[in-house]
């Protein structure tokens, strides 16, 4: 990672695409195996990229959502990942018998949701939408998340064009990362590297533009 903010590119589908997000600077991808998804990708495939992965300084992520643990252990079991991302109404005692390190999606800065998962990373989706939409919402509302101490991801909505507003949004103290799928892709879901490097690029430019105003005020 070339950051403090870690940027998880989300909804690979191919090795392809995941060899670019690598190129690109993601420090975590996410495989989607939740039914129904347009990204949804079967355990072969996912298979498939994570062996292209292992060799590479990148996170390999599950996510799931709502799904059992019959569907959940076998995909873990075979396919080496290393987090597991959960979208749906899981409980705290069932996102704790994985043993991998977790993210728990929740529907935009919701404290009460927050305090209910203490041992994942919490993804900041919007409040309405849910992920996977690529809808925009009011980011500043992770702040106080953040000022108390959760590590948080920010998500929804996010483009090249405008995740360094989201990033100014949230406040002094950076989020653990940001998320993005929809908003590095073509018509056709696939990733764009050139899209994927400009996110990249938004995030890092960010982050060295807050750097440079701190070490000018020292």
């Amino acid at each position: 990672m070339t950051g403090s903010v870690r940027i998880k590119i989300c909804g690979v589908q191919d090795v392809e695409d995941a060899l670019a997000a690598v190129e690109a600077g993601a420090d975590l991808i996410g495989i989607n195996f939740v039914e129904g998804s347009p990204r949804q990708v079967d355990v072969n495939r996912a298979l498939e990229i994570c062996q292209a992965l292992e060799e590479h300084d990148v996170e390999r992520v599950a996510l799931f959502r709502n799904a059992s643990w019959d569907v959940i252990d076998p995909i873990l079991q075979r396919v080496p990942f290393e987090r597991v991302q959960f979208h749906g109404d899981e409980t705290e005692e069932e996102i704790e018998a994985v043993d991998l390190p977790t993210i728990k999606a929740i529907r935009g800065a919701d404290q009460d949701a927050a305090q209910t998962y203490p041992s994942s990373i919490l993804l900041l989706d919007h409040p309405h939408q849910g992920g996977g939409q690529g809808q925009v919402w009011d980011w500043s509302e992770a702040e106080d998340l953040i000022a108390h101490g959760y590590d948080v991801i920010v998500a929804g909505g996010l483009t090249p064009d405008n995740v360094a507003e989201a990033l100014a949004d949230v406040g002094d103290i950076p989020p653990w990362g940001v998320d993005v799928a929809t908003g590095v892709e073509d018509e056709n879901r696939r990733k764009d590297p050139a899209k994927m490097r400009a996110f990249v690029e938004a995030v890092r430019r960010r982050e060295e533009a807050v750097e440079a105003v701190k070490e000018s005020g020292e």
